[in-house]
């Protein structure tokens, strides 16, 4: 069996490395999906705060009127509104770190 120079293998090495460099597709299509999610679309931590803000009202709502109808043990209500709405803040920053936003 005859030996391969070890010349010939580096420059085919070198030859598919190239080719391999140049098929790249889509790094254009990449951009220019993140340019029109950035433009149809507002932020997604005012989305998120938006939301956030509403869970707190509702929360702060409906608390309020277990608490005046006597209901005692109200925190785990209070736990379970105040975190709903931490979560959708810190969604809001998740999304625009994944996308880029």
């Amino acid at each position: 069996m005859k030996k391969v120079p070890q010349k010939t293998v580096m420059l085919l090495l070198l030859c598919l490395m190239t080719l391999n460099s140049l098929a790249q597709p889509g790094l254009d299509e990449m951009q220019q999906a993140r340019q029109d999610l950035t433009g149809s679309f507002f932020s997604s931590i005012d989305a998120s705060l938006v939301l956030a803000a509403i869970f707190g009202l509702i929360g702060a709502v409906r608390i309020y009127h277990n608490w005046q109808m006597g209901k005692q043990q109200i925190t785990t209500d209070v736990a379970a509104w105040f975190y709903a709405a931490l979560f959708m803040v810190l969604m809001g920053a998740f999304v625009r770190a994944i996308f880029g936003i």
